[in-house]
Protein backbone atom coordinates (compact mmCIF):
# COMPACT_ATOMS: atom_id res chain seq x y z
CA UNK A 1 0.00 0.00 0.00
CA UNK A 2 2.35 2.43 0.91
CA UNK A 3 4.41 2.03 -2.61
CA UNK A 4 1.00 3.06 -4.41
CA UNK A 5 0.78 6.30 -6.66
CA UNK A 6 -1.02 8.46 -4.41
CA UNK A 7 -4.16 10.07 -6.73
CA UNK A 8 -3.26 13.23 -8.62
CA UNK A 9 -4.99 16.56 -7.22
CA UNK A 10 -6.95 18.28 -10.09
CA UNK A 11 -5.60 21.19 -12.26
CA UNK A 12 -6.72 23.82 -10.37
CA UNK A 13 -4.96 22.24 -6.67
CA UNK A 14 -1.89 21.81 -9.23
CA UNK A 15 -1.80 25.55 -10.48
CA UNK A 16 -2.07 26.87 -6.18
CA UNK A 17 0.51 24.40 -5.42
CA UNK A 18 3.15 25.77 -8.20
CA UNK A 19 1.80 28.97 -7.36
CA UNK A 20 2.60 28.80 -3.53
CA UNK A 21 6.06 27.39 -4.71
CA UNK A 22 6.98 30.11 -7.04
CA UNK A 23 5.87 33.31 -4.19
CA UNK A 24 8.30 31.17 -2.04
CA UNK A 25 11.01 31.28 -4.28
CA UNK A 26 10.45 34.81 -4.36
CA UNK A 27 10.48 35.05 -0.92
CA UNK A 28 13.71 33.20 -0.62
CA UNK A 29 15.16 35.41 -3.44
CA UNK A 30 14.43 39.08 -2.28
CA UNK A 31 14.97 37.94 2.04
CA UNK A 32 18.91 37.06 0.73
CA UNK A 33 18.98 40.37 -1.57
CA UNK A 34 17.83 42.58 1.56
CA UNK A 35 20.25 40.53 4.21
CA UNK A 36 22.58 41.25 1.94
CA UNK A 37 21.83 45.33 1.65
CA UNK A 38 21.68 45.52 5.71
CA UNK A 39 24.80 46.83 7.51
CA UNK A 40 22.73 46.47 11.18
CA UNK A 41 24.09 43.06 12.21
CA UNK A 42 20.40 41.70 14.18
CA UNK A 43 19.06 43.01 10.99
CA UNK A 44 20.92 41.60 8.83
CA UNK A 45 20.72 38.01 10.76
CA UNK A 46 16.50 38.58 11.24
CA UNK A 47 16.46 38.30 7.42
CA UNK A 48 19.01 35.74 6.57
CA UNK A 49 16.84 33.51 8.93
CA UNK A 50 13.80 34.33 6.88
CA UNK A 51 15.62 33.12 4.09
CA UNK A 52 16.60 30.33 5.63
CA UNK A 53 12.82 29.26 6.41
CA UNK A 54 11.66 30.57 2.50
CA UNK A 55 13.85 27.65 1.43
CA UNK A 56 12.48 24.87 3.41
CA UNK A 57 9.23 26.53 2.13
CA UNK A 58 10.72 25.50 -1.52
CA UNK A 59 11.82 22.44 -0.28
CA UNK A 60 8.52 21.62 1.03
CA UNK A 61 6.92 22.54 -2.37
CA UNK A 62 8.70 20.46 -4.24
CA UNK A 63 8.08 17.11 -2.62
CA UNK A 64 4.89 17.63 -2.50
CA UNK A 65 4.73 18.03 -6.50
CA UNK A 66 7.26 15.29 -6.87
CA UNK A 67 5.25 13.22 -4.33
CA UNK A 68 1.94 13.19 -6.25
CA UNK A 69 4.65 12.88 -9.47
CA UNK A 70 3.66 16.20 -10.72
CA UNK A 71 6.10 17.61 -13.06
CA UNK A 72 7.52 21.49 -12.95
CA UNK A 73 10.74 23.51 -13.83
CA UNK A 74 13.13 24.43 -11.76
CA UNK A 75 11.70 28.33 -10.82
CA UNK A 76 13.54 31.00 -11.23
CA UNK A 77 12.34 34.65 -9.19
CA UNK A 78 10.12 36.68 -11.19
CA UNK A 79 10.28 39.62 -12.76
CA UNK A 80 8.22 41.39 -10.02
CA UNK A 81 10.61 40.19 -7.67
CA UNK A 82 13.94 41.36 -9.38
CA UNK A 83 12.47 44.71 -9.76
CA UNK A 84 11.72 44.69 -5.90
CA UNK A 85 15.04 43.49 -5.59
CA UNK A 86 16.74 46.15 -7.69
CA UNK A 87 14.33 49.14 -5.76
CA UNK A 88 16.14 47.87 -2.46
CA UNK A 89 19.55 47.89 -4.11
CA UNK A 90 18.83 51.94 -5.22
CA UNK A 91 16.63 52.88 -2.99
CA UNK A 92 16.93 51.21 0.63
CA UNK A 93 15.01 48.09 1.85
CA UNK A 94 11.89 50.14 3.60
CA UNK A 95 9.27 50.06 1.14
CA UNK A 96 10.28 46.55 -0.13
CA UNK A 97 9.99 45.43 3.28
CA UNK A 98 6.60 46.68 3.99
CA UNK A 99 5.66 45.29 0.87
CA UNK A 100 6.87 42.03 1.77
CA UNK A 101 4.67 42.50 5.38
CA UNK A 102 1.96 42.38 2.88
CA UNK A 103 2.87 39.57 1.09
CA UNK A 104 3.36 37.35 3.98
CA UNK A 105 -0.01 38.55 5.34
CA UNK A 106 -1.92 37.27 1.87
CA UNK A 107 0.41 34.20 2.41
CA UNK A 108 -1.00 33.39 5.90
CA UNK A 109 -4.92 33.73 4.89
CA UNK A 110 -4.52 31.68 1.65
CA UNK A 111 -2.57 28.87 3.60
CA UNK A 112 -5.68 28.86 6.21
CA UNK A 113 -8.01 28.63 3.64
CA UNK A 114 -5.94 25.83 1.40
CA UNK A 115 -5.89 23.52 4.98
CA UNK A 116 -9.53 24.26 5.32
CA UNK A 117 -10.85 23.49 1.75
CA UNK A 118 -8.13 20.67 1.02
CA UNK A 119 -9.07 16.80 0.94
CA UNK A 120 -5.79 15.73 1.09
CA UNK A 121 -4.27 14.87 4.42
CA UNK A 122 -0.61 15.90 3.56
CA UNK A 123 -1.35 18.98 1.60
CA UNK A 124 -3.74 20.37 4.62
CA UNK A 125 -0.32 18.86 7.08
CA UNK A 126 1.73 21.71 4.77
CA UNK A 127 -0.51 24.04 4.63
CA UNK A 128 -0.77 24.31 8.57
CA UNK A 129 2.96 24.44 8.75
CA UNK A 130 3.45 26.56 6.39
CA UNK A 131 0.43 29.17 7.49
CA UNK A 132 2.65 29.06 11.27
CA UNK A 133 5.85 29.83 9.80
CA UNK A 134 4.27 32.62 7.40
CA UNK A 135 2.55 34.59 10.46
CA UNK A 136 5.93 34.27 12.37
CA UNK A 137 7.64 35.85 9.63
CA UNK A 138 5.02 39.18 10.30
CA UNK A 139 6.38 39.35 13.38
CA UNK A 140 9.59 39.67 12.31
CA UNK A 141 9.03 42.02 9.47
CA UNK A 142 6.56 44.59 12.17
CA UNK A 143 9.85 44.35 14.18
CA UNK A 144 11.80 45.69 11.45
CA UNK A 145 8.98 47.81 10.03
CA UNK A 146 7.68 48.83 13.08
CA UNK A 147 4.03 48.12 12.47
CA UNK A 148 1.29 46.69 14.40
CA UNK A 149 -1.65 43.87 14.35
CA UNK A 150 -2.08 41.02 12.19
CA UNK A 151 -1.93 42.46 8.77
CA UNK A 152 -3.94 40.04 7.28
CA UNK A 153 -7.31 41.49 8.67
CA UNK A 154 -8.71 44.27 6.84
CA UNK A 155 -11.28 45.60 8.68
CA UNK A 156 -11.83 49.57 8.04
CA UNK A 157 -15.22 50.97 8.33
CA UNK A 158 -17.01 53.94 7.04
CA UNK A 159 -20.01 55.00 9.36
CA UNK A 160 -24.04 55.98 9.39
CA UNK A 161 -23.44 59.67 9.25
CA UNK A 162 -20.41 59.42 6.38
CA UNK A 163 -23.15 57.86 4.33
CA UNK A 164 -26.27 60.52 5.20
CA UNK A 165 -23.42 63.40 4.27
CA UNK A 166 -21.60 61.80 1.11
CA UNK A 167 -25.25 60.66 -0.14
CA UNK A 168 -26.85 64.18 0.36
CA UNK A 169 -23.82 65.51 -2.04
CA UNK A 170 -23.90 63.28 -4.34
CA UNK A 171 -27.56 63.36 -4.77
CA UNK A 172 -27.57 67.46 -4.40
CA UNK A 173 -24.48 67.99 -7.41
CA UNK A 174 -25.99 65.66 -9.36
CA UNK A 175 -29.02 66.51 -9.85
CA UNK A 176 -27.93 70.58 -9.34
CA UNK A 177 -26.20 69.66 -12.82
CA UNK A 178 -28.94 68.11 -14.29
CA UNK A 179 -31.38 70.53 -13.51
CA UNK A 180 -29.32 73.64 -14.84
CA UNK A 181 -28.66 71.47 -17.86
CA UNK A 182 -32.47 71.31 -18.62
CA UNK A 183 -32.90 74.77 -17.60
CA UNK A 184 -30.31 76.03 -20.38
CA UNK A 185 -32.11 74.14 -22.77
CA UNK A 186 -36.19 74.35 -22.22
CA UNK A 187 -38.14 76.80 -20.04
CA UNK A 188 -41.08 74.45 -20.10
CA UNK A 189 -42.16 73.98 -16.26
CA UNK A 190 -42.98 70.31 -17.07
CA UNK A 191 -40.17 69.07 -18.74
CA UNK A 192 -38.01 70.91 -15.62
CA UNK A 193 -39.90 69.14 -13.08
CA UNK A 194 -40.42 65.34 -14.75
CA UNK A 195 -36.52 65.09 -15.23
CA UNK A 196 -35.71 67.12 -12.12
CA UNK A 197 -37.92 64.34 -10.27
CA UNK A 198 -37.36 61.91 -12.18
CA UNK A 199 -33.45 62.26 -11.31
CA UNK A 200 -33.99 62.58 -7.62
CA UNK A 201 -35.85 59.02 -8.10
CA UNK A 202 -32.94 57.73 -9.81
CA UNK A 203 -30.39 59.14 -7.75
CA UNK A 204 -31.41 57.75 -4.67
CA UNK A 205 -32.07 54.28 -6.27
CA UNK A 206 -29.02 53.92 -7.04
CA UNK A 207 -27.45 55.43 -4.34
CA UNK A 208 -29.56 53.06 -2.02
CA UNK A 209 -28.48 50.40 -3.77
CA UNK A 210 -24.64 51.34 -3.71
CA UNK A 211 -25.05 51.52 0.57
CA UNK A 212 -26.66 48.45 0.78
CA UNK A 213 -24.07 46.29 -1.47
CA UNK A 214 -21.15 48.39 0.25
CA UNK A 215 -22.92 47.59 3.75
CA UNK A 216 -23.20 43.95 2.83
CA UNK A 217 -19.25 43.77 1.17
CA UNK A 218 -18.38 44.97 4.39
CA UNK A 219 -20.42 42.64 7.14
CA UNK A 220 -19.15 39.59 5.06
CA UNK A 221 -15.43 41.17 4.91
CA UNK A 222 -15.90 41.49 9.02
CA UNK A 223 -17.41 37.33 9.28
CA UNK A 224 -14.87 36.42 7.47
CA UNK A 225 -12.29 37.89 9.11
CA UNK A 226 -13.94 36.44 12.33
CA UNK A 227 -14.26 33.36 10.86
CA UNK A 228 -10.40 33.47 10.33
CA UNK A 229 -9.01 34.74 13.81
CA UNK A 230 -11.45 31.43 14.49
CA UNK A 231 -8.92 29.45 12.66
CA UNK A 232 -5.81 30.98 13.61
CA UNK A 233 -7.32 30.29 17.60
CA UNK A 234 -7.90 26.62 16.72
CA UNK A 235 -4.62 26.52 15.03
CA UNK A 236 -2.12 28.46 15.93
CA UNK A 237 -2.97 28.95 20.15
CA UNK A 238 0.66 29.58 21.18
CA UNK A 239 1.13 32.54 18.24
CA UNK A 240 -2.33 34.05 19.44
CA UNK A 241 -1.43 33.73 23.17
CA UNK A 242 1.38 35.77 22.39
CA UNK A 243 -0.58 38.05 20.63
CA UNK A 244 -2.68 38.89 23.33
CA UNK A 245 -0.06 38.74 25.87
CA UNK A 246 1.41 41.72 24.20
CA UNK A 247 -1.87 43.67 23.47
CA UNK A 248 -2.17 43.65 27.14
CA UNK A 249 1.28 44.71 27.47
CA UNK A 250 0.75 47.57 25.60
CA UNK A 251 -2.28 48.71 27.38
CA UNK A 252 0.36 48.98 30.97
CA UNK A 253 0.09 45.84 32.07
CA UNK A 254 3.23 43.55 33.42
CA UNK A 255 4.67 41.24 31.47
CA UNK A 256 4.24 38.03 33.41
CA UNK A 257 0.20 39.66 34.46
CA UNK A 258 -0.15 39.76 30.42
CA UNK A 259 0.92 36.14 30.00
CA UNK A 260 -1.46 35.07 32.82
CA UNK A 261 -3.93 37.10 31.62
CA UNK A 262 -3.18 35.83 27.70
CA UNK A 263 -3.39 31.95 29.16
CA UNK A 264 -6.58 32.21 31.09
CA UNK A 265 -8.60 34.10 28.08
CA UNK A 266 -7.18 31.38 25.51
CA UNK A 267 -8.30 28.37 27.92
CA UNK A 268 -12.11 29.16 26.40
CA UNK A 269 -12.00 29.50 22.65
CA UNK A 270 -15.08 31.84 22.28
CA UNK A 271 -14.03 34.06 25.22
CA UNK A 272 -10.77 34.59 23.52
CA UNK A 273 -12.51 34.82 19.94
CA UNK A 274 -14.41 38.03 21.41
CA UNK A 275 -11.31 39.45 22.84
CA UNK A 276 -9.62 39.30 19.55
CA UNK A 277 -12.57 40.44 17.65
CA UNK A 278 -12.22 43.78 19.76
CA UNK A 279 -8.65 44.12 20.60
CA UNK A 280 -7.24 43.46 17.46
CA UNK A 281 -9.82 43.41 14.42
CA UNK A 282 -11.61 46.42 15.89
CA UNK A 283 -14.53 45.44 15.25
CA UNK A 284 -17.25 46.51 17.87
CA UNK A 285 -21.30 45.61 17.72
CA UNK A 286 -22.89 45.92 14.75
CA UNK A 287 -25.42 48.83 14.90
CA UNK A 288 -26.81 48.53 11.75
CA UNK A 289 -28.00 46.51 8.81
CA UNK A 290 -27.13 46.49 5.24
CA UNK A 291 -30.91 47.17 4.59
CA UNK A 292 -31.39 50.17 7.05
CA UNK A 293 -28.01 51.14 5.52
CA UNK A 294 -29.28 51.18 2.07
CA UNK A 295 -32.53 53.35 2.80
CA UNK A 296 -30.61 55.82 4.73
CA UNK A 297 -28.50 56.62 2.27
CA UNK A 298 -30.59 56.17 -0.53
CA UNK A 299 -33.35 58.70 1.39
CA UNK A 300 -29.98 61.61 2.29
CA UNK A 301 -29.45 61.05 -1.11
CA UNK A 302 -33.21 62.31 -2.42
CA UNK A 303 -33.49 64.70 -0.18
CA UNK A 304 -30.16 66.49 -1.72
CA UNK A 305 -31.20 66.06 -4.94
CA UNK A 306 -34.57 67.08 -4.51
CA UNK A 307 -33.63 70.47 -3.38
CA UNK A 308 -32.77 71.98 -6.85
CA UNK A 309 -36.31 71.12 -7.87
CA UNK A 310 -38.44 71.86 -5.40
CA UNK A 311 -38.95 75.69 -6.14
CA UNK A 312 -39.89 74.76 -9.44
CA UNK A 313 -43.52 73.06 -7.39
CA UNK A 314 -44.12 76.60 -5.91
CA UNK A 315 -43.13 78.96 -8.30
CA UNK A 316 -41.89 79.47 -12.02
CA UNK A 317 -39.42 81.93 -14.24
CA UNK A 318 -36.38 83.66 -13.40
CA UNK A 319 -37.65 83.52 -9.53
CA UNK A 320 -37.81 79.67 -9.71
CA UNK A 321 -34.21 79.26 -10.84
CA UNK A 322 -32.68 81.96 -8.81
CA UNK A 323 -34.29 80.38 -5.44
CA UNK A 324 -33.07 76.93 -6.99
CA UNK A 325 -29.43 78.50 -7.47
CA UNK A 326 -29.76 80.33 -3.98
CA UNK A 327 -30.74 76.50 -2.07
CA UNK A 328 -28.51 74.54 -4.09
CA UNK A 329 -25.24 76.67 -2.97
CA UNK A 330 -26.14 77.16 -0.15
CA UNK A 331 -26.61 73.86 0.38
CA UNK A 332 -23.44 72.73 -1.39
CA UNK A 333 -21.46 74.99 1.21
CA UNK A 334 -23.68 73.40 4.00
CA UNK A 335 -22.33 69.89 3.04
CA UNK A 336 -18.76 70.78 2.15
CA UNK A 337 -18.75 71.86 6.28
CA UNK A 338 -20.10 68.92 7.35
CA UNK A 339 -17.75 66.89 5.51
CA UNK A 340 -15.08 68.90 6.97
CA UNK A 341 -15.80 66.51 10.27
CA UNK A 342 -14.54 63.47 8.24
CA UNK A 343 -11.21 65.24 6.15
CA UNK A 344 -10.08 67.14 9.16
CA UNK A 345 -10.14 70.22 6.94
CA UNK A 346 -11.61 73.79 8.13
CA UNK A 347 -15.13 74.12 8.17
CA UNK A 348 -15.35 77.70 5.84
CA UNK A 349 -12.34 76.02 3.55
CA UNK A 350 -14.33 72.87 3.11
CA UNK A 351 -17.48 74.63 2.60
CA UNK A 352 -15.90 76.91 0.33
CA UNK A 353 -14.31 74.39 -2.01
CA UNK A 354 -17.58 72.43 -2.48
CA UNK A 355 -19.49 75.87 -3.44
CA UNK A 356 -17.16 75.87 -6.26
CA UNK A 357 -17.73 72.81 -7.02
CA UNK A 358 -21.28 72.91 -7.10
CA UNK A 359 -20.95 76.17 -8.99
CA UNK A 360 -18.57 74.11 -12.05
CA UNK A 361 -21.09 71.56 -12.35
CA UNK A 362 -23.54 74.08 -12.83
CA UNK A 363 -22.24 75.68 -15.12
CA UNK A 364 -21.21 72.67 -17.23
CA UNK A 365 -24.53 71.20 -16.69
CA UNK A 366 -25.85 74.38 -18.04
CA UNK A 367 -23.22 74.82 -21.02
CA UNK A 368 -23.76 71.05 -22.22
CA UNK A 369 -27.72 71.82 -22.17
CA UNK A 370 -27.58 75.03 -24.02
CA UNK A 371 -24.94 73.37 -26.61
CA UNK A 372 -27.72 70.09 -26.93
CA UNK A 373 -30.89 72.45 -27.60
CA UNK A 374 -28.53 74.78 -30.22
CA UNK A 375 -27.05 72.31 -32.15
CA UNK A 376 -30.39 69.72 -31.82
CA UNK A 377 -33.30 71.47 -31.36
CA UNK A 378 -32.51 75.18 -32.71
CA UNK A 379 -34.35 76.43 -35.55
Amino acid sequence: MENEKKARPDRQTIKIWKHHLQDEVDASFLYSVFASLESDARRKEILSGLAEVENRHVERWQEMLTAYDIKFVRQYPTLKARLMAWYAHRFGNEFPLSRMLGEEAGEVKDYLTLHRNSTLADAKETALALARESAQHTESLQELTGTSDEPWHKTESGGMLGNIVYGFNDGLTANFGLVAGVIAATSDLSTILVTGIVGTVADALSMGASGYLAAKSEQEVYEHEIEVEREEIRLMPDLEEDELALIYEARGIPKDQARLLAQEIMSDPERALAEKIQAELKIGEIHTTPFKEGWITGLATAIGAFIPVAPFLFTEGLLAIWISFALAMLSHFAVGGARSLFTGRGLIRSGFDMFIVGLGVAGVGYLVGELLERFFFGS
